[in-house]
Order: C-alpha cells, then structure tokens, then sequence
C-alpha cells in the first residue's frame, strides 16, 4: 500500500470530491503528520514547533466549523498502533462533523478560513483526509 501525505488536494482531487452527490453529513477523519519546526512564508516564529503552528489553526478552525455548523468529534496525539504498519506514523488524528459538502465547501472558501490557512500551511508536513459516511445512510 502506498502512502502519500499532502497538505492540500490537487485540483483533480477537489474537483472529485465536492463533485460528489451530496448526501448530508459526513465524517472527515484526518490523519496528521507535523513539521519539526514551523515555516511561515515570512520567516516569523521559527522557533515554534509544527505541532504548536497546527494547534493554532486547531483553536481559530473551531469557529469556522461552528459558523456552518459543524463539530469536532475527537483530537488526540497518536500514541501506538496495535495492528498494521506504516513507514512513517502519524502524529495526530481529527474526528471532525460536516452538514454537507456544501457547508464544508462554503466554509473553507470564507475569508475567517482564509486567514488562519497560514498556521496550518506553517505546521503540517502531511495529511490524509478521509470523508467517511453512517453505515445505512
């Protein structure tokens, strides 16, 4: 199995996925992976670690999320796996409740989502996002 973190989707990837049918509320899980170190664009805070950029946008996110009416689910550091392997761990899992693929969209496309895209941009060296569905919707 191959494995490819990124931190934002190309533009075949996006097209696809809020191209999709719309089918109500999903379930994004995303599995992180931090910089050791931040890299803002400006050269600013470079003794800040990956994780503590991230955990910026982490705490700014929260209000876009509840502006559409989503919710986080779950965050937690990655501590072990018990089954499986991979080459390189991830650092932290999200759990995190959309409406729609409307609202998700309309959300990242916000001028509020915009400003603080930065911190995430400055902490991540990768990330898979999984939208998952209810088993019977």
């Amino acid at each position: 199995m191959r494995v490819d973190n990124a931190i934002f989707p190309s533009m075949e990837q996006a097209t696809a996925f809020f191209g999709g049918p719309e089918n109500g509320p999903f379930v994004m899980v995303n599995l992180l992976r931090f910089k050791d170190k931040a890299e803002y664009a400006d050269g600013s805070d470079a003794d800040l670690s990956g994780a503590a950029a991230y955990a910026r946008y982490g705490k700014a996110f929260q209000a876009c999320l509840a502006s559409i009416g989503g919710r986080q689910i779950y965050a937690g550091n990655v501590t072990g796996m018990m089954i499986g392997e991979v080459e390189d761990q991830w650092d932290m899992i999200a759990l995190v409740e959309y409406p729609s693929l409307a609202a998700m969209q309309k959300m990242i496309s916000s001028p509020e989502y915009q400003a603080i895209e930065i911190h995430r941009k400055a902490g991540l060296a990768g990330q898979l996002n999984i939208r998952t569905s209810q088993i019977g919707r």
